[in-house]
């Protein structure tokens, strides 16, 4: 392809409102363009990149024995209504009325359509296992859109879906579809970290996340200098303050304290003189429309995703002002002391000292003394608490674990009987009897991996694309007043023939398209210039190391094919 034809604009300077690495330099290569917030077009060099990444994906998809189609971005509501998911789900699922008054929404996943259509084809043990997946737009309302192609509102995934007879042969399954999910992100130069992960809005026993680090990423995930265990932030465990054997009895009675104007954390310690472990967090929320009030010790954060998991709900909010004041407290200076009717839920770090300072539910005052179990009811404990920088491992008990920030490029599911079950998916097994279907669910975002591979191959000046994804094998441009370019065109016919090329044929400084060479990224810059085609030689580039070689013509494809070889070993190790 000729540059002057191939779409492409490039730009020096960074757009001011992009942040991440990969936004940056996609936006400048002309690679894409925003068109709303969260939305893009994805440009020809972007397009011939996806193409890449998708063809990876199906060859290792179908190598795990899954069978491709394609199921409806618009998706009618009964299906999520029937799992319960068109009510628990927020904002992010978009939902509208045709012309006709009928309930749709838009598919941020298809768990719903898919086993609407296994419960179709599925009649006997005989019909499973089976494997389906798509590569098909998905749409979710994000309030917050950010990082270039990190979190958008539109994008392609490849989701794919197994079904079986019981747990044990999804667990015999389940590794199969997690080693070729590292096949493909080894064969796209990338190396995650897979690590445990919550279900969220999904659902199931049990996930894995496909963790890039990055030092711009979103996500954050726990790891542990001493064992292997890794996870992410809110599934994340690791070992908390020892409970009291004993509380002490001679602890003052509850004493209430005017506290005006002090509200914050930090204007509370030093109010008091005592450190952030001394307060008792209270935080309220609405879970599903009921008021539940969580509470832990203030060194510490709740987790969302875990107090969720332990309430079993769909929603969970904060509580608004409106609804505290009704039940008679004050926003802000929430205690569970003096709270009778209202459901508790604690964290263990609850029973770790003997008494707390914590909120008197009343504007500008608190409690000193705070007593669990003396001044509130304590309900029984769990750890709905976040993983903390430097915690000990709870896996080996004697390592320190350490937050990275890192990018999610794919996530597996054992979904278990989650969907089967709200929709009804039986079969007969060979004594005749009635089971449910038991699921696996595999997610694979296509635009995020290719983000999640310029964030780990770019420098200064530009992207440095693995050979197996790049937009073309080879950069190829002339430099020189005299130089014929009649020679150029030859040898850019000669190449086509076993290598993809770009051509650089603009009437533009050789500066300009050095430049751009390095901002594009292919693997090599092919440059002809008088001086070496005087001696039959032309000049090649290594994009990667910037090793330059001076490669005789009648050896050049030889040359060209064992370099883009050798690169592609050192990206893939599967090779």
């Amino acid at each position: 392809m000729k540059y002057s034809r191939s779409f492409i604009k490039t730009y020096k300077d960074d757009p001011k409102h992009a942040e991440l690495p990969s936004h940056k330099l996609l936006l400048r290569g002309g690679f894409i363009s925003q068109h709303a917030a969260g939305l893009f077009c994805f440009h020809p060099l972007a397009f011939v990149v996806m193409e890449k990444i998708m063809r990876i994906v199906r060859e290792e998809m179908n190598a795990a024995g899954g069978r491709e189609l394609l199921m409806p971005v618009l998706n009618h509501s009964d299906l999520w209504k029937e799992t319960g998911r068109y009510d628990s789900i927020g904002g992010e699922l978009i939902r509208f009325k045709d012309r006709k008054g009928t309930e749709f929404v838009l598919a941020m996943t298809h768990e719903e359509v898919v086993t609407d259509l296994a419960r179709h084809f599925i009649s006997s043990y005989k019909d499973m296992p089976f494997t389906l997946y798509q590569i098909q737009t998905k749409v979710r309302d994000e309030l917050r859109p950010r990082g270039g192609l990190v979190r958008v509102r539109e994008f392609l995934m490849k989701d794919a879906y197994s079904f079986h007879t019981d747990e044990e042969d999804l667990e015999a399954y389940y590794p199969r579809i997690y080693d070729r999910y590292e096949r493909i992100f080894r064969r796209c130069g990338l190396k995650p970290i897979s690590i445990e992960a919550d279900s969220g809005i999904m659902g199931g026993s049990g996930s894995h996340e496909f963790m890039l680090p990055c030092a711009h990423g979103e996500d954050m995930m726990i790891l542990c200098d001493s064992c292997d265990y890794r996870a992410n932030l809110d599934k994340g465990t690791g070992i908390k303050p020892v409970p009291l054997e004993k509380r002490p009895e001679d602890i003052p009675p509850l004493e209430k304290v005017h506290t005006p104007a002090i509200k914050t954390i930090q204007e509370l310690t030093e109010f008091f003189s005592v450190n952030h472990e001394q307060f008792l967090k209270s935080v309220a929320y609405l879970a599903d429309g009921e008021l539940v009030i969580a509470i832990i010790r203030g060194d510490f954060e709740i987790s969302e995703a875990k107090l969720t998991n332990h309430l079993k709900c769909f929603s969970l909010e904060l509580a608004d002002e409106m609804t505290l004041s009704e039940k008679g407290i004050a926003a802000g200076f929430i205690s569970p002391a003096g709270l009778e009717s209202i459901r508790l839920v604690a964290d263990e770090t609850v029973l770790s000292i003997p008494s707390f300072i914590a909120g008197a539910n009343e504007h500008d005052y608190h409690y000193r003394n705070v007593v669990p179990g003396r001044d509130f009811h304590i309900p029984p404990v769990v750890d709905i608490a976040q993983v903390r920088e430097n915690d000990s491992c709870a896996n080996c008990e004697k390592g320190t674990l350490r937050l990275q920030r890192g990018i999610e490029l794919g996530h597996t599911f054992k979904l278990g009987t989650k969907y089967t079950e709200a929709m009804n998916v039986t079969y007969l097994n060979d004594k005749g009897q009635s089971k449910l279907v038991v699921m696996g669910c595999y997610g694979l975002g296509i635009e995020r991996l290719m983000a999640g591979v310029i964030e780990s191959n770019h420098d200064e000046a530009g992207i440095i694309w693995p050979a197996a994804i790049a937009p073309a094998d080879i950069y190829l441009l002339g430099v020189g007043r005299n130089l014929e370019q009649a020679r150029v065109e030859e040898l850019y016919r000669r190449l086509q023939s076993e290598f993809t090329v770009l051509y650089d044929d603009r009437d533009e400084t050789p500066g300009t398209k050095f430049k751009d060479a390095d901002l594009l990224g292919l693997p090599l810059r092919l440059v002809v210039s008088e001086k070496h085609l005087a001696s039959d030689n032309v000049e090649l580039k290594i994009r990667k190391t910037g090793e330059i070689k001076i490669i005789p013509l009648s050896s050049l494809e030889k040359e060209i094919a064992a370099i883009l070889h050798r690169l592609k070993e050192e990206e893939d190790y599967f090779i």
